[in-house]
């Protein structure tokens, strides 16, 4: 991100980015502090939330906690609303994986994915719908447009479907549905609702599995990364011939929670360095 002149065009915005303690989330919250936003950071481990936010040069406040638990989404929002007083950017960002071929796919991992990657987005839009719709109804009476942005994250795993992850794929694209959904719904309130797509981003998701870490989820811990054969034809089929920095999967979201976005709605931006279809994480 030091490379990249971030322009200070969201001062008086507040920002919430799900999983936003490492990879792509940390990047996009850098990047949106730098821009003058107020910014919650969030993930599973607290301390690890804390000790990002305590590293960003920029007005930002922790939340740790599992956004699959009841009440969770509630609780983040009402905390982002209550320090920073209003809610004009939602970035849905966290997720992991829990791959297997389909026929070896239990319920609890089929149950998870879904969970974490279209129910949490769902239940976070849910409980940020008034401090959007209010204002925007308010706003309207007086004649005024103010944008306010959604971000969801998919990936191509959904666009396109990818061997050993039928989980993580129906989540991914089931999340495309809700964007293009409430983005018919909340246009007239001048949401703009998007979603990106990512392909192969170089975080602990897609690190070699031989080495990646694992997380702790219900008492369970589950292996990230990919097999070290996969990332290597996976680099092959990228046309730009490596994977993307999480600095540079970062900006186009970035760019949908700017003021530059304001006419761009109910899209997906795929971000994959050209690769499309076939092998995606």
């Amino acid at each position: 991100m030091s490379e990249l002149v971030i322009p200070k065009v969201l001062e008086g915005k507040s920002a919430i980015v799900t999983g936003s303690a490492r990879g792509i989330g940390r990047a996009t919250a850098e990047m949106l502090a730098a821009a003058g936003a107020n910014v919650l950071i969030n993930d599973l481990d607290g301390d690890v939330a804390e000790q990002t936010s305590s590293e960003i040069d920029g007005n930002t406040i922790s939340f740790g906690g599992d956004l699959t638990a009841a009440g969770t989404a509630d609780a983040l929002v009402k905390k982002a609303v209550d320090e920073f007083g209003q809610l004009d950017i939602l970035i849905n960002n966290a997720g992991y994986t829990w791959d297997g071929p389909v026929h070896k796919i239990t319920d609890d991992q089929w149950d998870a994915m879904i969970a974490i990657h279209l129910t949490a987005p769902f239940q976070m839009i849910r409980a940020a719908a008034p401090y959007f719709r209010e204002p925007a109804k308010a706003e309207r009476a007086e004649g005024k447009e103010v944008f306010r942005k959604i971000i969801n994250t998919s990936s191509t795993s959904g666009m396109f479907g990818n061997a050993g992850q039928a989980n993580y794929s129906a989540g991914k694209l089931g999340v495309v549905g809700l964007t293009k959904t409430i983005a018919k719904e909340w246009g007239q309130f001048k949401v703009n609702v998007n979603a990106v797509a990512f392909g192969f981003v170089e975080t602990r998701l897609t690190a070699a599995k031989e080495n990646a870490e694992t997380i702790e989820k219900d008492g369970e811990q589950i292996q990230l990364g990919i097999p070290e054969q996969m990332r290597q034809m996976a680099a092959m089929l990228i046309p730009l011939g490596r994977a993307a920095t999480p600095e540079e999967a970062a900006a186009p979201v970035f760019f949908l929670a700017s003021p530059y976005s304001n006419y761009v709605h109910g899209q997906v931006l795929n971000v994959t360095g050209g690769m499309f279809g076939g092998m995606a994480f």
